[in-house]
């Protein structure tokens, strides 16, 4: 009964949230412009790191579905409401990057150029190709959308896993959160110990599911009444530790055990805080306080952020097949600047003119449906 009542109950906007997702998809773009037009060492180190941003979207995204459950959406509809928040975006900027990405003609050695390969593009339409650990599968169609082949796997399991995390209120949710952590922590220094062992075969999906359910965890336990008092600033600040330790140790210590050890549970310490920063906004916006992160513009960038992340990619590398590899120099802040630009108009477009646009149409399409299903239920009584 505590579950179904605290199901039913409202959950507020969490505005910081949505403006945190936006730097997340940032880093990641700076991340790629190294490959293009990277800057001066070691500036070039830190933005090394700014893919440690999909793991703060996996973990996030964890925590807003179960924060937005609510019983009275079916599953069904809610596994199709998951199709068309991702499906539509994910299939123009699939047809963007093609182009970009592959070729007909003979491939210079080193290039970043594909052969065409139908068969393999057209694992990109179910969004599965991260089931295969081959990059020319893993990264194909287009490369950043490995990501959507996790997300779509935590989408299929989430309201499974939350038939088991629900019941457990507060305390078993916390519980829940330490247990998967400490899994991750385990399954990833067992890799590191035992690298014959065969769990560096386990498909992509699998190996990220900790970071999703950890977000599922912690939305629940706050759900059901936990507001731990973490200052904001310690929340982002955790974050960014992460990061600077991960430069220290690859910049002073990389051959040493310690830095090794660093750098390959590096995503399991980012997991752990994207949990806490995570927390530490919600707790705070619950309570009524107000974050930078919730400016106007920085949720608006964050509601583009999903377009954004699927075309960002794609102008980077086109820019590198039109204009070559870039030598390190802090003049390529104009690349920057241009390419950022030019993402952020094109992402713009795609949110608004599909992403959003055929999302809408397809959740009333559903919802329709729904609503007829249930009144000849009514009726046949």
């Amino acid at each position: 009964m505590h579950a179904e009542s605290t199901l039913a109950q409202r959950t507020g906007r969490l505005d910081s949230l949505t403006g945190l997702r936006w730097w997340a998809a940032f880093a990641v773009f700076l991340y790629h412009m190294n490959n293009f037009a990277p800057l001066p060492a070691p500036t070039q180190t830190v933005l090394l790191n700014g893919y440690l941003g999909v793991t703060f979207f996996f973990v996030l995204s964890g925590f807003v579905l179960t924060w937005s459950a609510r019983p009275s959406v079916p599953i069904s509809t809610f596994y199709w409401r998951r199709f068309a928040r991702i499906w539509p975006a994910h299939m123009v900027a699939l047809l963007i990057a093609i182009p970009v990405f592959y070729t007909l003609l003979p491939i210079p050695e080193g290039s970043f150029l594909k052969p065409f390969d139908l068969a393999i593009l057209l694992l990109s339409v179910p969004i599965i190709q991260a089931w295969w650990s081959n990059p020319m599968i893993l990264f194909s169609g287009n490369p950043a959308a490995w990501t959507l082949t996790c997300e779509a796997f935590f989408y299929a399991l989430h309201p499974w896993i939350s038939r088991v995390l629900v019941p457990m209120a507060k305390r078993g949710a916390l519980l829940l959160a330490a247990g998967i952590v400490l899994y991750a922590f385990v399954f990833r220094v067992a890799s590191l110990l035992w690298p014959d062992a065969g769990l560096g075969v386990v498909p992509v999906p699998v190996q990220r599911l900790p970071e999703f359910v950890l977000g599922m965890a912690l939305a629940w336990a706050m759900r059901s009444g936990w507001r731990p008092r973490i200052h904001p600033l310690v929340g982002v600040a955790a974050l960014g530790a992460v990061v600077a330790l991960r430069v220290v140790a690859q910049r002073f210590f990389a051959e040493a055990p310690a830095g090794v050890l660093i750098d390959g549970i590096s995503n399991e310490l980012f997991t752990v805080a994207c949990g806490i920063a995570i927390v530490a906004l919600a707790s705070h916006a619950l309570r009524g306080g107000r974050l930078w992160f919730a400016s106007s513009w920085q949720v608006r960038l964050g509601e583009w952020s999903f377009a954004f992340y699927l075309v960002h990619a794609t102008f980077i590398y086109l820019a590198l097949r039109i204009f070559g590899y870039q030598p390190a120099s802090w003049t390529n802040l104009l690349w920057f600047a241009v390419l950022f630009v030019v993402d952020l108009i094109v992402a713009w477009a795609l949110h608004a003119y599909v992403e959003r646009f055929m999302e809408k149409r397809m959740r009333r399409w559903k919802d329709d449906r729904d609503k007829e299903r249930a009144q000849m239920r009514v009726a046949s009584v």
